[in-house]
């Protein structure tokens, strides 16, 4: 198949053709020619309005309910929604049920994923059934195609086990994460612990929570050695620990999700459930610290957290419902209306593909097309009609956008929104 990409503008920093308007034509998943104009002949083509094309995007916290939660999300959809969402790969969560913690679990996820046109790279369970008691087998997990371990919004409160995994997983150059939250400090906490907490009665869960736990881990890294990977920080202090932790040398990373960088705990005020996440909705200051982690490179990626929940755990009382937003289709055009588009591109694109050890294909002749298609100028009221998850559970609800991807080129397959 052949594809002709017409009048796009190349967003990739990388490439000899950076910031310039270019036709691209692809021959089986190939970048054969960049010109100014390539003449048509009978190819595929793709005409979009205001086109801009950059290495395809990657999502480092995707949740799909399969198996076991197919009523949230299946695989098929999930993968669909993502290449409509611009996303050409995406880290897939072990929560599901099974959880992913044995080879045969992981090499499911990926045979699953088999002939899409988005990627699925999964993330497994650090610890069995992701209780925190026993260590999960890593190295057969890591050798069946995991690309870290993770007890997906579980902290690991043994900080024994928590040493022996970073020591561990040192011999096949794995990553741990370690999600940021003390649980003792949290306790039965459902909101940012503040002002608006306790006007509207609920029980807080302190920042606190998450600096200790965060201050826990970097001594045992700084203790073992290895690689440590923080997801969806929300504090001004998280980032301040972690950037003081990279300049003693530490190979700590973390990442933030869209919704901290552009939704405080004001969202709170209509008890809608689709604002329970976790970690909860912080401040705007924290927003303020969280959008200049970015763009000092203290905060190395960015992440939809994309987790579906079915409406019988969504659609109720607030400190009942489950936490946990979608957040694919979203993604870029809430995180476009407040950093600018090269800082974007680049923390879900290059930087957590070199963290994870995934190539990034840079766009230019003789490479794999890889490519993600997108407008950035469009403004739009997000609306129901914008989802494509099977669950609807979604924070952007009737809010201003900026931004819509068109789709992706990758795997030698064409899928447009």
């Amino acid at each position: 198949m052949t594809t002709l990409i017409k009048s796009a503008t190349i967003i990739d920093p990388s490439s000899p053709y950076h910031n310039q308007q270019k036709d691209i034509l692809i021959t089986n998943g190939i970048i054969d020619t960049i010109k100014d104009s390539i003449e048509n002949k009978n190819y595929q083509v793709v005409t979009l309005d205001n086109l801009h094309v950059s290495c395809g995007w990657f999502d480092t916290s995707v949740s799909f309910g399969e198996p076991g939660y197919e009523e949230r999300e299946t695989i098929k959809n999930g993968l669909n929604v993502a290449a409509k969402s611009g996303f050409t790969a995406v880290a897939v969560n072990a929560n599901s049920n099974p959880v992913i913690d044995h080879k045969a679990a992981v090499e499911f996820l990926i045979n699953k994923a088999n002939g899409f046109a988005t990627n699925l790279y999964p993330i497994a369970a650090l610890t069995q059934n992701s209780k925190g008691v026993d260590m999960a087998e890593l190295f057969d997990m890591k050798q069946s195609g995991a690309i870290g371990f993770a007890d997906y919004n579980k902290s690991v409160a043994n900080d024994n086990l928590m040493k022996v995994a970073l020591l561990y997983a040192q011999n096949f150059d794995g990553l741990v994460f370690s999600f940021p939250k003390n649980n003792s400090i949290a306790g039965e906490g459902i909101a940012n612990e503040g002002l608006n907490s306790t006007k509207l009665g609920l029980k807080g869960i302190p920042a606190l929570a998450e600096h200790i736990q965060i201050t826990r881990d970097l001594f045992l890294l700084e203790y073992t050695g290895g690689k440590l990977h923080i997801p969806t920080i929300s504090t001004a202090k998280s980032v301040e620990l972690i950037k003081d932790a990279k300049k003693k040398g530490l190979q700590v990373t973390c990442s933030v999700a869209v919704h901290h960088l552009t939704l405080s705990d004001d969202e709170l005020h209509g008890f809608d459930s689709n604002f329970k996440v976790n970690p909860p909705l912080r401040t705007k200051a924290d927003i303020k610290a969280l959008q200049k982690g970015i763009k000092s490179g203290v905060i190395d990626m960015i992440t939809s957290d994309h987790n579906p929940i079915d409406i019988e755990h969504k659609k109720v009382a607030f400190s009942d419902a489950k936490d946990g937003i979608i957040g694919l289709e979203s993604a870029f055009g809430a995180i476009n209306a407040v950093l600018n588009l090269e800082e974007f591109i680049e923390n879900i694109t290059s930087k957590p593909r070199a963290i994870f050890g995934l190539e990034n294909y840079t766009i230019k002749e003789k490479n794999k097309a890889e490519i993600t298609l997108f407008n950035p100028d469009n403004n739009y009221t997000f609306t129901k009609e914008h989802i494509l998850s099977t669950s609807k559970n979604s924070a952007f609800l009737d809010k201003k956008l900026k931004g819509k991807a068109y789709g992706i080129f990758a795997n030698n397959q064409l899928i447009l929104n």
